[in-house]
């Protein structure tokens, strides 16, 4: 097994329990290793930090697995870490039926994700080092959960960064790839193949069941709605009415047979239009809401483009508050990694101050349980979710 020894650089972030180690605080590596290898990680002082597996072609070049020496990793390390990753969910979640099952570097698994929609699995490797153990992986994941069936979803371009191919197909069993499932007691339809990541996002799981009472007999704008998940809740909950926005047909599509599969279609309205121009529109049009739900895709995945993406948040939420009701709430959402918690509110904060209102914070939200955010990584934390009364 190679070494790989750090420079004398970031030693402390890495000490706390970052896991990944950049190529660029690499001092020299000793040994013979071949890319996804699994590899010792020492300080420039020749200190044991970790064990995990390298691959230069990334600019994420190690990411650590374990930090105990007597640690091997192999199936029995994988089989503790997806039991460990099970029985947490067990513990914190009330509703099982969907969830994620293993969040990466939130689970100690880094590269690893795996989502449950009922008695289906989605599995993502998206590293060359977590993509070698897969087939390890898949077996432990029917040994412990004991599907029906699990998907592939690695038609994901950071893959190709790692030297992996893009591809998406059947890894146990085979069956109809579109399944439906339960989220917070409410019917929805997951396309496991040709949705959007996984199929279905359940990082907002809590905070869809979390507007209940902000939508009950409520005229509700549902903008970027995609798939209609927040709209379902809006309806299940006792909403009068929901506009459902969005600019992908494919989108409407599958929100619409949502609807149907729970009975609401009666006091839901479809538009196919970009949420920015809607906004602006209803706005010169003197339209009004009770509620107003944003849940944008995200507007940055690099740092040189956070301020274009503040400015897009900014516009959205001072449109939204124009049209609210008084008294009415927004429910506002970020789930761009690169825009911190104190950035989105102080956004919203500006958009407010734009837009003549005045705004009470009644709840400051991020993502499910089942995506555990670990301090030392903040990465691991991405979702922001406000939602607020507005005056």
């Amino acid at each position: 097994m190679a070494d790989v020894i750090l420079r004398n650089m970031n030693i402390k972030r890495i000490l706390d329990g970052h896991p990944w180690i950049y190529r660029t605080e690499i001092d020299r590596i000793e040994g013979d290793y071949s890319p996804g290898d699994i590899v010792n990680v020492f300080t420039y002082k020749k200190e044991f930090i970790g064990r995990g597996y390298i691959n230069l072609k990334s600019m994420i070049s190690v990411r650590i697995l374990t930090r105990d020496p007597e640690e091997e990793i192999g199936e029995e390390f994988f089989r503790r870490r997806i039991k460990r990753a099970w029985e947490y969910r067990k513990k914190v979640m009330d509703d099982l039926n969907s969830c994620r099952v293993v969040f990466g570097e939130g689970d100690f698994l880094p590269a690893l994700i795996v989502d449950k929609f009922g008695d289906y699995l989605v599995i993502q490797t998206l590293s060359l080092g977590i993509d070698k153990y897969k087939e390890t992986i898949v077996k432990l994941l029917v040994e412990i959960l004991n599907p029906k069936g699990i998907f592939e979803r690695n038609d994901v371009a950071t893959r190709e960064i790692e030297g992996l191919p893009q591809q998406k197909g059947f890894l146990y069993g085979k069956f109809d790839p579109v399944q439906e499932f339960e989220e917070n007691g409410i019917k929805f339809w997951v396309d496991m193949e040709n949705g959007q990541k996984t199929g279905y996002f359940l990082d907002q799981k809590e905070n869809r069941r979390a507007i209940q009472n902000y939508v009950k007999g409520a005229e509700v704008l549902d903008c970027f709605s995609h798939t209609g998940s927040f709209a379902v809740h809006a309806l299940h909950y006792g909403a009068k009415k929901v506009e459902i926005v969005d600019i992908s047909e494919e989108a409407l599509e599958m929100a619409k047979k949502n609807i149907e599969l729970n009975g609401y279609q009666q006091r839901a309205e479809f538009i196919r239009e970009n949420a920015f121009d809607l906004l602006r529109r209803y706005d010169r049009e003197k339209k009004k809401f009770d509620t107003v739900i944003l849940d944008p895709p995200a507007f940055t995945k690099s740092k040189e483009t956070v301020k274009d993406a503040l400015r897009g948040y900014k516009e959205i939420n001072l449109r939204a508050l124009k049209i609210i009701r008084e008294g009415g709430f927004l429910i506002t959402c970020s789930c761009s990694q690169h825009i911190r918690p104190d950035m989105f509110l102080n956004t919203v904060k500006e958009a407010a101050s734009d837009a003549k209102r005045t705004i009470r914070l009644v709840e400051q939200r991020t993502q499910a349980k089942d995506h555990p955010i670990l301090l030392a990584s903040e990465e691991t934390q991405y979702l922001k979710c406000l939602i607020l009364q507005v005056f």
